[in-house]
């Protein structure tokens, strides 16, 4: 569509056509009430030689606009009924897509993928370079996102998919690539000093050099492992801690109190 991002999953031509509703929708309300303004500032603008006069206004104008308003918000919810329901409500069959695990911490994106045995969190998971991500064309993806720390945002705008990883919580959405390219996963979340930085590069390619790249990545443990990253206990929360800082405050302690 003229103006946009290119498409690049299967639900980006209806999130495309809500975009281009919602704007003239919107655009037509802006004129509307602008063109009222403008009105009635020239045409009730100060002049010396005319004296205020109250005016109750009318019930019937009032009602026109606020029914008139109502319905127009209704009839939007009506129509992006059924592609929320298809984008945020429904996920494809787990045992035809790709599970990819993704773990967020202040400042990185950290991929667990699942190896040979086609199950994620097993000894055989592949973790690539952090901040490095591959889907397959063709194929539904299910991300599973987890944080570390505070708030983040999984925003790929080609992919027209922006979900938020919120500490304690393990959430899943999908998509399905269909377009292959370089691509950027950015952090829209303000999640610290560092988010600016919070970037991943994203290759979408065909089925069979995602196999290739999958089958040259390691299975040794990242970092940021996502089937590692537990919840947050409720002190955790109290004390504004991520799991990991918690557990290393409390080795940091408890050397402390054994040292002489």
């Amino acid at each position: 569509m003229g103006g946009l991002l290119p498409q690049a999953s299967t639900f980006a031509a209806s999130i495309d056509s809500l975009f281009i509703v919602v704007l003239i929708v919107t655009g037509i309300a802006f004129v509307l009430v602008e063109s009222i303004l403008i009105t009635f500032l020239v045409r009730y603008r100060h002049r010396r030689e005319q004296k205020a006069v109250y005016v109750h206004g009318s019930r019937r104008l009032e009602l026109a606009w606020t029914i008139g308003t109502g319905i127009a918000f209704f009839s939007l919810a009506l129509y992006q009924y059924n592609t929320w329901i298809q984008v945020k409500a429904t996920l494809p069959d787990a045992s035809q897509a790709l599970v990819v695990g993704i773990a967020s911490n202040q400042f990185e994106w950290e991929p667990t993928y699942p190896g040979a045995d086609g199950e994620l969190c097993t000894a055989d998971d592949a973790h690539p370079p952090r901040n490095i991500l591959h889907f397959p064309t063709g194929r539904p993806v299910i991300v599973r996102i987890k944080s570390e720390d505070v708030i983040h945002s999984f925003f790929v705008p080609e992919l027209r998919i922006k979900q938020d990883a919120v500490p304690g919580r393990q959430i899943e959405f999908w998509f399905e690539p269909t377009l292959p390219g370089q691509y950027e996963l950015a952090c829209a979340e303000l999640c610290g000093l560092g988010h600016y930085r919070m970037r991943a590069e994203v290759t979408v390619e065909p089925q069979v050099d995602f196999d290739a790249w999958l089958a040259e990545q390691t299975g040794a443990a990242a970092e940021h492992d996502f089937c590692n990253v537990a919840p947050l206990t409720p002190a955790d929360s109290a004390r504004g801690q991520a799991p990991a800082d918690s557990a290393r405050g409390q080795a940091a302690a408890s050397a402390a109190q054994g040292a002489p």
